[in-house]
């Protein structure tokens, strides 16, 4: 084991409050991501009046971006110098300006098409650089905290419920209190004046989250691991040492694997508001019942994670909570094609999309808590080849994924209202029944069909508990050698 491995420790068990504030960071990036994955779409299009293409566009350009600024992001952190060790100082850095930035997306200026379209890109592009800030050097930490492979997923339980916790919290604010109906706009998540509002708060929210959890990790700096020894290297060798720790086969699958299901995960938030909206026609009041019984699955989902993953294995336990995510969630449209749903209005068709939804958004949780858990096992590995720890490198790749889901999610549920003639400004109380359908029938098996590449590219990940376990083993030898050299 490295030496700075070794500062680590393999069975270190983190305290309650560390925990706690860890996982409390993603409470921002929950707010962020649930709001660019439920409400830019339905904002920008619906509200707006921006073409979904448009919208959809703007976010694959920043999704580009990101592709570029977040390794870049992963490389910074893993090498800053500073009395706050690493992470700490781009984390502090990141609260103040990510918090205005989310104001100012939800208040847009009301010009023309072409300039709105522009306005979108510029705050997109640098919102989710300034999330990248914050949250690639706060993920890579799981991997410094801890390098057991149930501690991770413990910790990782933890960041996920947050995130998820933190993003229903605001969601349910929205549609409960801010998305108001008033005279001019009979359904409340249409009407403009309530995400404005609802900008104010998510941005307050981002900002407490950020420093709070950053403080309260402040206390760990010391036990965290050094920079690599200082070194004067050409851009041209850090690409190469960046690419060489980016090769490792089991990342790679688990990287694409991970991107196709983002990309599931993406469409089917962005089409949330159109699905419930439209299709199932929910009041605000009733998406807000909804909202609120996810809560529960966040719960559930921080218990059954860790607990799971030391009985079948992550992989295992992402594989199958991920199909079963897909037959729950899919079943209410499908039954509803068949004619076998209650009529839309009813309270018990309210009651079973609440049912189905909190089911299926715990399986979604398990399983998108294994795939981090994972990416955190590949620092090591990566480590026994190339004698690099690239906690942030690994970890910006998590985020880029992250962004996948709204960036991919937006594009593809835009091309797809645009194909079923959805037109914006559309009352759910004249819209034709075969719209409806065809949403469904579109959507059904896209959903399918990335879930299933993303099920057959996550198969050649091969990092396991043995495997870890012999890996940590090495690095232990290398250590106690290069320690007798000495």
């Amino acid at each position: 084991m490295t030496a700075a491995t070794a500062a680590v420790g393999a069975e270190r068990k983190l305290d309650l409050p560390t925990k706690l504030f860890y996982g409390f960071g993603s409470v921002a990036f929950g707010v962020k991501d649930n709001g660019f994955s439920y409400l830019l779409l339905l904002f920008y299009n619906q509200v707006m009046g921006l073409p979904a293409t448009l919208v959809g566009l703007a976010l694959m350009i920043a999704l580009v971006f990101d592709a570029v600024i977040d390794p870049v992001i992963g490389q910074i952190s893993d090498n800053l110098r500073s009395p706050w060790g690493r992470r700490h100082p781009l984390m502090y850095a990141a609260a103040l300006p990510m918090a205005v930035l989310y104001v100012g997306l939800w208040n847009p200026p009301h010009w023309d098409h072409v300039a709105l379209f522009a306005y979108l890109v510029f705050m997109a592009i640098a919102i989710r650089a300034v999330v990248s800030f914050y949250e690639v050097p706060s993920s890579a930490l799981a991997a410094e905290f801890s390098t057991s492979y149930d501690e991770r997923s413990i910790l990782l339980s933890y960041r996920y419920f947050f995130a998820w916790v933190g993003g229903l919290a605001i969601q349910a604010l929205a549609f409960a209190a801010l998305l108001k109906p008033d005279a001019t706009h009979k359904i409340g998540q249409l009407n403009p004046v309530g995400y404005g509002h609802y900008g104010l708060v998510a941005s307050l929210v981002i900002l407490v989250s950020i420093l709070v959890s950053t403080a309260g990790t402040h206390k760990e700096i010391p036990r965290l691991m050094p920079p690599p020894p200082r070194r004067h290297l050409t851009p041209g060798q850090i690409l190469g040492e960046m690419r060489e720790s980016l090769s490792n086969r089991s990342f790679l699958f688990l990287l694409a694997a991970t991107v196709t299901a983002a990309m599931a995960a993406g469409l089917g938030a962005s089409l949330n508001g159109y699905f419930n909206t439209f299709f199932w026609g929910f009041s605000a009041h009733q998406i807000f019942v909804l909202t609120m019984g996810v809560f529960l699955s966040a719960i559930l989902a921080l218990g059954a994670a860790p607990a799971l993953s030391k009985r079948l294995g992550k992989r295992t336990t992402s594989i199958t909570f991920t199909i079963l995510s897909i037959i729950v969630g899919l079943g209410p449209l499908f039954l509803r094609l068949a004619g076998l749903m209650p009529p839309n209005g009813s309270e018990t068709l309210l009651r079973i999309i609440l049912a189905t939804s909190i089911i299926n958004t715990t399986f979604i949780i398990i399983a998108q808590t294994m795939g981090s858990s994972m990416i955190a096992d590949v620092v090591e590995a990566a480590e026994l080849t190339t004698g690099r720890r690239s906690e942030g490198l690994f970890f910006a790749a998590s985020a880029f994924v992250g962004k996948a889901v709204s960036g991919f999610g937006i594009l593809a549920a835009s091309a797809l209202i645009e194909a079923i003639h959805l037109r914006a400004g559309s009352s759910p109380a004249t819209i034709s029944p075969e719209v409806t359908r065809n949403l469904a029938l579109v959507y059904a098996p896209t959903i399918i069909g990335l879930h299933a590449v993303g099920l057959a590219l996550l198969l050649g990940y091969k990092i396991n508990r043995s495997t870890h376990q012999e890996t940590l083993r090495q690095l232990a030898a290398e250590a106690e050698e290069a320690a007798h050299t000495a």
